[in-house]
């Protein structure tokens, strides 16, 4: 008897502090089956996860805190200084985040899945996995506060990861949908729920075919 095939894919995305946990929360509140390749990355860097070792030896016990995960502040200081450093890390963290989340959409049984990746025009491999795109989009200046709030970062540093991501007319360029989520949550989860209904009545049709996108260094996933 042959494997059960897997349900289409549609591929969310969308820069820093766009809102994209917001709206996978809203589609795995509506009975979804979400992966996101953050959320893999960060159970792969946490205390005995996957990653761990492997990360100790490439970069030493400064990079692991005091609870065995990843120093991911340090980390992001360190691959936006060195790409080697970047390089080294997305060699240890993408094959295991890959065959992770692989796994997961094999597992899914729902209509369709979102497969939710931050860096989706920098990361031709998920790009080609999925049969949509959904874009959750904002001002950057909306970006930039959201993630000054949330994290207590500067400004300065904020601006740094936004520059160092897709534009945000690369990743116009790359939906098929598009939610604004300038506004408030109501105003989300209105267009969330509106496209679920949508894609379950229209997901068994749905084509692979994208455009191309361009592509350009991006901080990894799991260290944002």
């Amino acid at each position: 008897m042959s494997a059960p095939s897997r349900p289409p894919v549609l591929g969310l995305t969308g820069g820093i502090g766009s809102g994209k946990s917001a709206a996978a929360n809203r589609f795995a509140e509506l009975g979804v089956c979400v992966v996101d390749t953050d959320v893999v990355a960060h159970q792969l860097t946490a205390p005995g996860g996957a990653a761990i070792a492997a990360l100790r030896e490439a970069f030493g016990a400064a990079m692991i805190n005091a609870e065995g995960a990843l120093d991911r502040a340090a980390m992001r200081r360190l691959v936006f200084a060195d790409s080697d450093a970047r390089s080294t890390l997305e060699g240890i963290l993408h094959p295991l985040i890959r065959a992770r989340c692989e796994a997961l959409l094999d597992a899914a049984s729902t209509p369709y899945a979102v497969l939710v990746v931050p860096l989706l025009v920098e990361h031709p491999y998920w790009l080609q996995r999925c049969d949509r795109v959904l874009l959750i989009d904002c001002p950057e200046a909306v970006q930039i506060e959201r993630v000054m709030s949330r994290s207590g970062i500067s400004r300065e540093e904020v601006q740094a990861i936004v520059r160092a991501q897709a534009s945000r007319e690369a990743r116009r360029a790359i939906a098929h949908e598009i939610i604004d989520n300038g506004g408030d949550f109501d105003s989300l989860r209105a267009q969330v729920d509106s496209l679920h209904a949508r894609c379950l009545s229209a997901a068994a049709t749905w084509s692979g075919s994208l455009p191309s996108p361009s592509v350009q260094p991006a901080p990894v996933p799991g260290v944002q």
